[in-house]
């Protein structure tokens, strides 16, 4: 294949260039420095792009898999009447796949007379898809044990807190009065537990406060009445926008029921993430143009290492353009050696950190043990090519100075 005279001219300055001064190699110091600039600012773009989704994704299928993506429940705090009602108006939504009810209240869960905490219990028919999968000990298990033992699910950090293991009983104590008011009754009702399964999902604030128990037994426990739920929680086909179908539901539904998406009612959340998706590639980004400022130096380095030679091509017959087109083509030359170092070196960490998870988090802070990666092809393109562009614009103003350059003087400075 043939080559034009003026990328070979340019792959031989980025692959040859020297100083005339004593032999040293100044000028191919500084390439590489240039090559190096161009490849870590593009490493650290995809990095910080990737752990940007995958926090993103790993946050919302946590909170998903507590919430669902729907939630209807009572604007009034208090239990859904007539649920029954609210549950035909739901299922006439073709993109609800799956209907969960939930009777949810605060308790006082005793494990020991000096072992006591303040949580929420929630009733459901099974433990949510999510939790199962995250379970750390024990089962998942929600049906009546052997002698009637009631099963109940807690997270590792409450279990922990109170020195609990599966196996070991608990009891829920409920001051919830009678009526949909729910208001504190001077009797406690009390309801023995057996320990089956201890999960962990990193959220502490989830970790630390949510139980699981059979549904009927928390209607019982709190006196909820026959038709009553505290909410449905909803989980949608695939391709459903959850905004779209809470607010269709939402239109069918009689005050004081409404239904709220899980970007709704986990607002400061979802912020937080939506700060990190746009925050945190600005800033990396910033790297990337310096490092494509940086090629301007260099091709002006080159051009004044070079002035001689470009004198005689000029002599010899080559054009302004094509004097032109050598430096930018050096200059896009540049880039891409960058790039590709660059993006290889951005896959071979996103694969290491998926694999031994050498960048650990407190949990506490991130919600999460490890930085989490969500690598995309679309990243990978759209940084190479912003990048490439960001060099090219770079390159011009050295390239136009090369073009410039008077034959007879630069061969007189030799």
């Amino acid at each position: 294949m043939n080559i034009s005279f003026e990328h070979s001219i340019a792959l031989r300055y980025l692959t040859g260039a020297e100083s005339r001064s004593d032999g040293k190699r100044f000028i191919r110091f500084v390439t590489a420095i240039s090559i190096s600039g161009v490849a870590v600012g593009v490493c650290a773009l995809i990095i910080s792009l990737a752990i940007v989704r995958g926090f993103a994704s790993e946050i919302e299928a946590k909170i998903i898999g507590f919430g669902a993506q729907v939630q209807v429940e009572s604007f009034r705090n208090a239990p859904i009447a007539e649920a029954g009602r609210t549950l035909r108006i739901i299922k006439q939504n073709s993109d609800v796949s799956l209907i969960s009810p939930v009777i949810e209240e605060f308790i006082l869960l005793r494990a020991g007379d000096d072992r006591s905490d303040g949580v929420s219990l929630s009733g459901v028919e099974a433990l949510p898809e999510y939790l199962m999968a995250h379970l750390t000990e024990g089962g998942a298990n929600l049906t009546e044990l052997a002698h009637g033992n009631l099963p109940m699910v807690v997270g590792n950090s409450l279990a922990r807190r109170l020195s609990l293991a599966p196996g070991d009983r608990v009891h829920a104590v409920s001051l919830r009065g009678n009526g949909s008011d729910g208001q504190i009754s001077g009797i406690p009702r009390l309801k023995q537990y057996q320990i089956v399964g201890i999960y962990e999902t990193s959220l502490a604030d989830f970790d630390d406060t949510y139980v699981y128990a059979p549904l009927e037994s928390a209607r019982d426990l709190f006196r909820y009445g026959p038709d009553e739920v505290t909410r449905y929680d909803l989980t949608l086909s695939q391709s459903a926008d959850p905004i779209e179908v809470a607010e269709s539901i939402a239109g069918e539904l009689e005050f004081p029921v409404m239904a709220r998406s899980v970007y709704e009612i986990q607002r400061s959340l979802f912020s937080w993430i939506d700060l990190q998706k746009g925050i945190i590639p600005l800033v990396i980004g910033i790297i990337v143009i310096v490092a494509a400022f940086n090629i301007i130096g260099t091709l002006l380095m080159i051009i004044l290492e070079k002035t001689a030679e470009i004198g005689i091509f000029a002599s010899l017959g080559a054009s302004r353009k094509s004097l032109q087109r050598i430096f930018l083509y050096l200059g896009l030359y540049i880039a891409t050696v960058g790039i590709a170092a660059g993006e290889f070196i951005a896959l071979v960490f996103s694969w290491a950190q998926l694999k031994y998870s050498i960048i650990p988090l407190p949990k506490e802070a991130y919600y999460m043990d490890a930085a989490p990666i969500e690598m995309s092809p679309t990243d990978f393109f759209v940084v190479a090519l912003i990048t490439l562009i960001l060099c090219g614009l770079s390159s011009y103003l050295p390239a136009r100075f090369a073009a410039k350059v008077q034959p007879v003087k630069a061969i007189h400075l030799q």
